[in-house]
């Protein structure tokens, strides 16, 4: 079987690793967010590529969900010591070799999708793992409080801020120009389904969505979800606070409704959630319920092969 993801950071990377263990013999091709990209002290730091990287080839930290293990935060400190910023994102010894090697390639010539392929010779994550795009994506916020309305990068927002300031949209720039990756449409073609992960909805999955050609090759396969909310509150992160911004109800139906049955083919909610398999909204989506807290291996395992077993139902 020929699997495509669309993924974002830490709920991506760990449902990935259910899949593999689901899915042991079939191919499987990860079309990576790169709109969570910033440049920090001259490095390109790609964070979701990077977290699915580290997770499937056994490097990443698992307390944090992301960053590497057995980490040390020397040069930080030395930097720091400099004055040098910022001092708000935590980059660590081992993360900083990843960034400089990147960063290296980069400067070289090399586009972001041939470095992510000489990163990943070392790692071996089992997946090919594709940059959405080449091109220089990034998710900017729109902040308005009391300082008045100004313009953050996605990740000051998240990390800095911890989400406190209130996003009133978001900017996705150079979305609209980008192209694709090489192998990013043709793995979606070839695919046999279409995952979306528990990935957020709105600066993961939705930014991938943005890059022109990617939806309407999504839109012509079998695609389906699983939610990121559970009872009304997302598992891990902050999406809720994203889908506010853009006016989306926080629940396993409104990520549904969001994406539409344009998109979406079939979702799977928790049994918590088990209210939306009646949902009139979700007329024409697939809704299943089954257990979707990703505890162990063999949870998320039977949460991908649930995945697996609608998108086969639906594909007859």
């Amino acid at each position: 079987m020929r699997i495509t993801v669309l993924a974002g950071g830490v709920g991506a990377a760990r449902f990935l690793r259910g899949l593999k263990a689901a899915a042991p013999d079939s191919q499987i091709t990860v079309i990576g967010n790169t709109g969570d990209d910033i440049t920090l002290f001259g490095l390109h730091v790609s964070p979701d590529l990077d977290t699915v990287m580290y997770t499937l080839g056994g490097g990443i930290n698992d307390y944090q969900g992301w960053g590497r293990q057995e980490e040390s935060y020397t040069v930080l400190a030395e930097l720091s010591a400099y004055g040098a910023g910022p001092d708000w994102f935590g980059l660590g010894d081992r993360d900083i070799a990843t960034h400089l090697h990147r960063t290296s390639m980069l400067g070289a010539g090399l586009p972001l999708s041939a470095a992510t392929r000489v990163l990943c010779q070392r790692w071996q994550p089992g997946v090919t793992l594709l940059p959405m795009s080449d091109d220089r994506i990034e998710t900017h916020v729109v902040l308005r409080d009391e300082e008045g309305e100004r313009t953050v990068h996605f990740q000051e927002w998240w990390v800095r801020l911890h989400a406190a300031v209130p996003a009133a949209g978001f900017v996705v720039t150079g979305a609209a120009q980008a192209t694709p990756a090489p192998g990013v449409l043709e793995a979606i073609a070839l695919a046999d389904v279409v995952l979306f992960p528990p990935s957020n909805p709105v600066v993961s999955i939705g930014t991938i969505l943005a890059v022109p050609g990617i939806a309407d090759a999504v839109r012509a396969k079998t695609v389906v979800g699983v939610s990121p909310i559970i009872g009304g509150a997302p598992v891990r992160g902050m999406a809720d606070k994203c889908l506010a911004a853009i006016g989306v109800e926080a629940t396993a139906a409104g990520v549904a409704v969001h994406y539409g049955p344009a998109l979406l083919n079939g979702w799977l909610v928790d049994e918590r959630d088990k209210g939306a398999l009646d949902a009139p909204e979700l007329a024409g989506i697939a809704v299943r319920a089954v257990p979707l807290y990703m505890s162990d291996l063999p949870a998320t395992a039977a949460i991908a092969r649930a995945a697996l077993d609608l998108a086969q139902e639906l594909s007859g």
